[in-house]
């Protein structure tokens, strides 16, 4: 197979890491939803590498680690090297006596073990140690802290410290955090010494929130974004939306669902669909590193990557401002 793609950009973090503006998100590998057959993470993820991608992201929450275990055997043929691997901290996976059924965090998998909150120094050492040992490698390249939202003390005390000594150990090469919300991602650039930050759901054509804080703070320090939930966790999927719409993993309400049809609109004015410049958009930004998008199968991954490839002309987006459907600042 190819070991480089032209068509896949890339962008440097300021700790150095390669990181290609297309990632491969790992949720589903870990049945989000829906029960992934044995054998599809392969076929995701040798698309992926034959188009050039080389970023891949995963987390023990994922499938109480099934995701972890599933990208590690598919990524163990191909060169160490040649990709960037990121992973979480946050949530041990320990055993779940008389567990029955499956994970109520909407992962089919098998109910017998549980989450277990753990932002201390040593539970981030014993994440990272337990990470290592499912996907089959010895060094990550980087390591976010996972939803710290209720607990900012433990995870600044405790979590950035950790992830601070392993990173001058080389264990990792870069730490950051990984939320649904930008005002303590913005902290965490700032008072975290955060190399690279994971912003999920925040950052999208319907939402430009995280220019007040998260990107002033990129800036300032020179640390990364990388985007997840581009989509708004559905409401940005389809080239139009449909009634039931999600966002946030929650029905959309009736305003946001008129407010995408009007972006819609303007897509459609330029021959292009709203999933194919929901990917461009957040691409804008020079602080922003990589887009990570989830696939349930190769297929979904190839039309990913069509997303990305496709080119939007800047009269889209001066369009979307003059309607007021888009913050001026986010444009170049």
């Amino acid at each position: 197979m190819r070991t480089d793609n032209p068509q896949i950009g890339r962008r440097t973090t300021r700790s150095g890491l390669p990181l290609t503006e297309l990632g491969v998100g790992g949720a589903q590998f870990g049945n989000l939803y829906r029960e992934m057959p044995e054998g599809e993470v392969e076929r995701i993820v040798d698309a992926a590498w034959e188009s050039g991608v080389r970023l891949f992201d995963t987390a023990p929450h994922y499938g109480m680690g099934l995701s972890e275990r599933r990208l590690g055997r598919a990524l163990a043929q191909y060169p160490r090297d040649e990709y960037v691997l990121s992973t979480k901290v946050g949530r041990l996976i320990r055993p779940n006596p008389g567990g029955i059924g499956t994970d109520e965090q909407f992962h089919g998998v098998p109910n017998t073990t549980k989450r277990v909150w753990d932002f201390s120094a040593a539970g981030v050492r014993r994440s990272i140690e337990e990470s290592l040992e499912r996907l089959g490698l010895d060094r990550i390249d980087i390591a976010y802290i996972h939803d710290p939202d209720d607990h900012w003390d433990e995870a600044i005390n405790g979590a950035v410290p950790a992830l601070q000594e392993l990173r001058a150990q080389g264990v990792i090469s870069s730490f950051g955090a990984g939320m649904n919300q930008s005002a303590m991602v913005a902290r965490f650039i700032r008072e975290g010494d955060a190399d690279l930050v994971m912003l999920a759901g925040r950052y999208t054509l319907l939402e430009q929130g995280a220019l007040a804080d998260v990107f002033p703070a990129a800036e300032e320090t020179g640390a990364s974004v990388v985007i997840a939930g581009v989509y708004n966790s559905g409401l940005l999927a389809r080239p139009r939306p449909a009634a039931d719409a999600p966002y946030n993993y929650e029905a959309a309400p009736a305003e946001l669902i008129t407010r995408t049809n009007r972006i819609a609109d303007v897509c459609e004015r330029h021959g292009l669909t709203l999933p194919e410049v929901a990917v461009a958009f957040v691409l804008l930004k020079p602080q922003v590193a990589s887009v990570v998008v989830g696939s349930s199968n190769a297929e979904q991954f190839q039309q990913a990557l069509q997303r990305y490839q496709t080119r939007v002309p800047a009269a889209l987006w001066e369009d979307l401002v003059a309607e007021g459907l888009l913050a001026r600042e986010a444009l170049p």
